[in-house]
């Protein structure tokens, strides 16, 4: 038995109710003695960066929001995100009793092959915006052809 868990998440920054501004990211769930292969377990995006996209978009998000959305447990959701803190990826501020969490945009990646890549960079592509406006291009390129 395969079960795949979607979260959307909502990157619409002005309330609209419509999908344009919604990424799902997901989980499987295999039931039974099935043992998952190597290429069923990775994905593009590591887990660091999808909180620091989620982060980017839900300031205020508790980590059991974060957590839930991206698919990890809370205890995880909380190392991620003091992963990020320590490295000065992201601030942590209160407001209340709960935080409110910014971004470095200006930061480089951390691989060393990607070190001339910003944050700001990566955000904008992992966005519905981004792949939307290279979507349209593509289109827009194929109808001239």
């Amino acid at each position: 038995m395969v079960t795949l868990h979607l979260s959307f998440i909502n990157f619409n920054r002005f309330g609209c109710n419509d999908y344009t501004g919604m990424v799902a990211f997901g989980k499987l769930n295999f039931g039974g003695p099935f043992t998952m292969t190597s290429s069923a377990r990775w994905t593009f995006i590591t887990n660091h960066g999808l909180v620091l996209s989620y982060i980017s978009h839900n300031s205020t998000s508790t980590a059991r929001e974060i957590a839930q959305s991206i698919g990890v447990t809370e205890r995880t959701t909380h190392k991620i995100i003091s992963d990020l803190e320590l490295a000065g990826y992201i601030t942590r501020r209160k407001t209340g009793r709960r935080n409110a969490y910014s971004v470095d945009p200006t930061l480089s990646l951390r691989h060393h092959t990607k070190q001339d890549i910003l944050v700001s960079e990566l955000l904008e592509a992992l966005t519905n915006e981004s792949l939307r406006t290279l979507m349209e291009s593509e289109a827009d390129s194929s109808k001239e052809s």
